[in-house]
């Protein structure tokens, strides 16, 4: 045996050495090794492109977004006089929220900066605080109208342009002029970060709110409850329809020419671009059936025809991968081909079609085009609660504030596309662990 390592060796080096071949032999082998260290380097420089835009991409999203989600308060001592709102001992919320609250917010700025007494002035010094400010002091006040006639000190949000200040992304060294924060506001804002007044608190709203004109007052919940309506309807129309296909088409379909002119379609389905779908749901749903634009329920019978195709293949091809040995020893047994399939070959492959259909669902997620085709790119401000009211959708509400020209809403949209990836990836985690936790090797 040793003997015959030595010879092994001897025979590799050889090899190695380029003994018993010929001078072009030793060049084409040359020539394929060298072949291949170039393929490894472009495959990992492929690899390394890929990642750094990755990285890029995240970068940038993470960088314009993180800021969304700390807002500017100011602390104002607010006088709830009753010449301004209603006459003590009314309880109309009507009434209580028609009250005269942004005289009330000018009157305890201009208290805090009597210098400001032109009416230029005034209006820089009222510009700073948030349109929505009013209303969260009438929600304050209908909460408690025994307020009424009080002084409380109220944190109220700022405006954009002055949140984006603080956030230092206004570049205070262009000319006044040429921005939109004029010195007088700089000056206010200074004075207020030195009593502690001014800060930047956790952006509660973006996460509980609705759409808004107003950069500084949108919130991601009323997409975010549109989306979860759509998926719902999309889940239930096509998990059931496409797992009951894919069995009819693996199992029991003859295999013929029509059956193979339906897999041949399926297939092409799933390829289809997406505004398509949506095109065929404006055409159908809305035109011949007449339902509602914007509704959730729409969304999510458009969303179903576009991720049918995908769950139908992904289902297939887990029945396909159960071994045939447990279809033949159910029928060996008594089982008819159906129960076969149902009590057996069904919750063996149900990993797999779960794992496919949370894919497909992801992938309706982050879908845009046909639900813009059927009228979701509608401004709703308020939320949803059920699947026929008037909603939009996560993705569509991106769309709408990457088109607005305010600065405020640059950030806003990357901490949406933010909370949308965190959504893209828990659902792609759950099919992880899904296939991880239920997978079995025959």
């Amino acid at each position: 045996m040793t003997d015959m390592a030595v010879d092994n060796a001897a025979m590799r080096q050889a090899a190695g050495t380029g003994l018993h071949m010929t001078e072009a032999a030793t060049r084409r082998l040359k020539a394929r090794y060298a072949a291949e260290r170039r393929f490894k380097m472009i495959g990992l420089g492929a690899i390394i492109f890929s990642l750094a835009a990755l990285a890029v991409l995240l970068f940038t999203i993470l960088s314009n977004g993180f800021t969304a989600f700390r807002q500017g308060h100011v602390q104002l001592e607010i006088e709830f006089t009753a010449d301004q709102i209603a006459p003590p001992g009314t309880t109309d919320q009507r009434k209580l929220m028609q009250g005269n609250y942004g005289g009330l917010i000018l009157a305890s700025l201009q208290k805090r900066f009597p210098e400001a007494q032109s009416r230029t002035q005034r209006r820089q010094l009222q510009g700073m605080i948030s349109a929505g400010a009013e209303a969260q002091l009438g929600r304050l006040v209908v909460a408690d109208p025994a307020i009424i006639g009080t002084t409380r000190k109220v944190w109220l949000p700022l405006a954009s342009d002055v949140d984006m200040f603080v956030k230092g992304q206004v570049d205070t060294k262009a000319a006044e002029g040429e921005r939109k924060i004029k010195d007088a506001q700089v000056k206010w804002i200074d004075a207020l970060k030195a009593t502690g007044d001014l800060e930047l608190q956790f952006n509660k709203r973006f996460f509980t709110a609705a759409d808004s004109r107003e950069p500084e007052l949108v919130g991601v919940w009323g997409g975010v409850v549109g989306s979860f309506y759509t998926l719902l309807v999309t889940l239930i129309v096509a998990f059931p329809l496409g797992i009951m296909a894919a069995i009819y088409l693996e199992e029991f379909a003859p295999k013929n020419r029509w059956t193979e002119i339906i897999e041949v379609n399926i297939n092409n389905l799933a390829a289809v671009p997406s505004i398509v779908y949506g095109l065929l749901g404006l055409a159908v749903f809305i035109g011949f059936f007449g339902m509602p634009r914007s509704a959730p329920m729409i969304g999510g019978l458009v969303l179903a025809l576009m991720s049918l195709p995908v769950i139908i293949i992904a289902a297939r091809a887990a029945l396909r991968a159960v071994p045939p040995s447990i279809r033949q020893a159910a029928l060996g047994l008594g089982a008819s081909p159906l129960q076969a399939v149902l009590h057996h070959v069904l919750p063996l492959a149900m990993p797999g079609i779960l794992t496919g259909t949370i894919i497909a669902m992801a992938h309706a997620l982050g879908e845009t085009a046909p639900l813009l085709m059927i009228g979701m790119v509608a401004f709703i401000v308020d939320i949803p609660t059920t699947p026929v009211d008037a909603a939009t959708v996560l993705p569509v509400q991106i769309f709408m504030w990457a088109d607005s020209a305010e600065r405020g809403f640059v950030e806003k949209t990357s901490a949406a596309i933010i909370v949308l990836l965190v959504f893209l990836l828990l659902m792609n985690l759950a099919a992880i662990l899904l296939r991880k936790r239920f997978e079995r090797r025959w």
